[in-house]
């Protein structure tokens, strides 16, 4: 199988190491408001990245006929609910009507003759405005601006390691389009952009693209942010974020190993496919610990395989070789695979993140939703509101057609966890979705 997928991640910017074995949490400052007696939703906030603003199915765009996208961000989902506990208004940056596509989505149009879902790209009514190149980093897509009202910040690709760069503006297309200023001349960094206007309350899930395109680029496209600095950036945002008295909610960073971009196509499955070519092996370019080095080698249940890996490039000539992949001296790319060594790199690095996160909301007094122990819980499969979901490719309900982000229903289920764990800190009585209302894959 073979799918469009669009990225979810940018090239990390500055100040990025490439390995740490401890991390070290800074003291929030004296002026830290240790949670708040009470919360106030009267301006409430969303940071993030692409989950945050809506990012589905390969692209942000508002929804068409059915709600979808940004029209159904978690944030948007949680903030309706506020208002009968006192919340105002939620602006979200969308598209114009006649460029509601955005940056352009994937849909589903039935199946294939083989069976595997006919998966094509939306590229209508997009907001492309043009390109430019950034001198030392290349081509940036310009998208339509937005100039309105702004309560969700989540900006697509956005790293926790990047919030500090006057760079960032210049070289992520979905921050540049929230801010004045064209791409080149920006300087405003991400922590300053959603700092600048008072707020009483905020939600924050940062974090997850410090690991997420490392582990979907098979560990080569990005690097993993350092625990160390990911603590130093976790406390200045918090400490940023909390210190006018707001009271908030942030959440852990789920292991994205689990995600079904990595387990759909299965080795196992590559096996079956090439069974009429009697091969014994699916082979793979792999990551050896012991030298650094890669190597080919037999892949094996605990390697993972990128979603958007071409099946049907399987013994025939790449790199102007014979046997792709069913022959050692022509394995599958490492950039395919998150092989199992870098398997469990991620796994550790998100460990470490996520002890950084869980002490920050004990520090500064903050709700916490446990989205590692939550998507743990959609893999194993679970029944919510007469609704049975897991997190299977298409079937599951909760994942859309890129394998890494939410449906409509994945939102409503995360909006819900949110709720959750705000009324069990603040004491108060925001009403949960009916998760049934809202749809999977359409």
């Amino acid at each position: 199988m073979k799918f469009r997928f669009l990225p979810v991640s940018l090239v990390a910017l500055v100040f990025i190491f490439s390995s740490c074995q401890k991390e070290d949490i800074p003291s929030a400052p004296q002026s830290t408001q240790q949670g708040a007696a009470a919360a106030d939703f009267t301006r409430y906030i969303s940071v993030g990245n692409s989950i945050t603003a809506g990012y589905s199915n390969g692209g942000l765009y508002n929804g068409g006929l059915f709600l979808e996208g940004q029209q159904v961000a978690y944030p948007f989902l949680i903030a309706t609910q506020m208002k009968s506990a006192g919340g105002g208004n939620f602006f979200q940056p969308l598209f114009p009507a006649e460029q509601a596509n955005g940056s352009g989505y994937l849909r589903l149009d039935g199946v294939k003759p083989d069976g595997t879902p006919n998966i094509v790209p939306v590229t209508d009514k997009l907001a492309i405005r043009g390109t430019v190149t950034i001198p030392g980093f290349g081509p940036v897509t310009l998208y339509t601006k937005y100039t309105g009202d702004l309560n969700n910040y989540g900006v697509p690709g956005l790293k926790l390691q990047q919030i500090t760069s006057p760079l960032i503006g210049n070289l992520n297309p979905y921050f540049e389009r929230l801010l004045p200023g064209n791409a080149g001349t920006n300087t405003t960094s991400y922590l300053d952009f959603v700092t600048a206007k008072p707020f009483t309350f905020f939600s924050n899930w940062l974090g997850n693209n410090d690991v997420l395109g490392y582990a979907t680029s098979g560990g080569e496209g990005d690097v993993l942010t350092d625990s160390i600095q990911f603590a130093g950036l976790y406390a200045l945002l918090l400490s940023n974020l909390t210190k006018n008295g707001a009271g908030g909610v942030i959440a852990t960073i789920p292991d994205v190993t689990v995600l079904p971009y990595l387990n759909t196509v299965t080795v196992q499955a590559l096996k079956v496919a090439v069974s009429r070519i009697t091969a014994a092996n699916i082979y793979i370019s792999a990551l050896e610990p012991a030298t650094g080095k890669y190597v080919a080698r037999a892949a094996t249940d605990a390697d993972l395989i990128g979603l958007t890996f071409n099946a049907g490039s399987l013994g025939q000539v790449v790199n102007g070789m014979p046997g792709y992949g069913i022959t050692l001296s022509n394995p599958i790319a490492s950039k395919e695979v998150l092989d199992a060594a870098e398997t469990a790199l991620a796994r550790q690095y998100v460990g470490a993140y996520n002890r950084i996160i869980r002490s920050a909301s004990t520090l500064y007094g903050l709700a916490l939703f446990d989205s590692m122990d939550f998507l743990n819980k959609v893999k194993a499969g679970m029944v919510v509101d007469g609704v049975t979901v897991n997190a299977d490719f298409i079937t599951g309900g909760v994942f859309s057609l890129d394998g890494v982000h939410l449906t409509p229903r994945g939102n409503a289920l995360t909006a819900n966890e949110f709720i959750k764990a705000i009324n069990s800190k603040y004491n108060t009585t925001i009403p949960r979705l009916d998760v049934s209302a809202f749809k999977g894959v359409l």
